[in-house]
């Protein structure tokens, strides 16, 4: 806060004691304007960790977003990497019966 405009018209040079001391009046209103400006500070602090909690609960959405969209394309690949074993076990058992067919057929050839 700018110290000018925690100057309070009540607490005018006159408010000062014979003594040059500053009166309990004068005192008081410098503990409030300084209790003003710490609470001041104080919600500024506050609206700048709301800032960032509202920062954080956005990257945590997008976090828990982004790992269900990567939970179903890790689902979907291992289907169909299942899928591509059970191909692959007819594509070996399919070519284990024609090699087994050609071997019988040369050896009824070689007879």
């Amino acid at each position: 806060m700018n110290p000018s405009a925690n100057h309070h018209p009540s607490a005018s040079p006159s408010a000062i004691d014979p003594a040059g001391e500053p009166t309990a009046l004068q005192a008081a209103l410098k503990r409030f304007d300084d209790a003003v400006e710490t609470l001041g500070v104080a919600i500024q602090r506050r609206l700048e960790v709301e800032r960032q909690e509202a920062a954080l609960a956005q990257q945590l959405h997008v976090f828990g977003a982004d790992r269900s969209r990567l939970a179903d394309e890790l689902d979907g690949a291992q289907a169909r990497a299942e899928r591509l074993e059970g191909a692959n076990e007819e594509v070996s058992r399919r070519l284990g019966s024609a090699m087994e067919t050609i071997r019988a057929v040369l050896a009824a050839h070689q007879r």
